[in-house]
């Protein structure tokens, strides 16, 4: 069989390279879909297509809907939503991906250290499995993926 995964959240280390190399390497039948991961175009997609905005709340506020377009529509053909949250930065916009699967009834994995636990607590409570390393993502999907 095969599935759609959307990898959300932290987008400062090469988790997902990390995942789409064991993917690969296991031969799984899995698309992967992600957000613009690079911060500075993702930041400014707003100001260059609809043009430059003095306030940053509006920069960030067009720039956002944009992104969401993208967003949710991985998120809603996905089979598996996989949410990394990082140490070093807060991702406000993980957790509501996090909860947009939830409540579309698509299974979330989230991934994190262990230092996460207690401020994320609600969030793993919804998960349906919480890692804290790439492989043990890899090691999921090649379980649901076997034949």
């Amino acid at each position: 069989m095969a599935y759609t995964i959307y990898l959300s959240g932290e987008i400062h280390s090469d988790w997902r390279e990390q995942i789409k190399q064991g993917i690969a390497e296991s031969n799984l039948d899995i698309e992967v879909l992600s957000p613009i991961t690079d911060h500075d175009e993702s930041d400014n997609v707003g100001d260059k297509i609809l043009g430059e905005e003095d306030k940053p709340f509006w920069k960030d506020h067009k720039a956002a809907k944009i992104n969401a377009i993208r967003t949710q529509s991985y998120i809603s053909r996905s089979d598996v939503v996989v949410v990394r949250f990082g140490d070093k930065y807060r991702q406000w916009n993980a957790a509501f991906d996090a909860g947009m699967a939830n409540g579309l009834g698509i299974p979330v994995i989230v991934m994190h250290s262990e230092e996460l636990t207690h401020p994320l607590k609600e969030v793993d409570a919804a998960a349906y499995a919480v890692t804290e390393t790439p492989q043990q993502v890899v090691d999921i999907l090649k379980y649901i993926a076997q034949e």
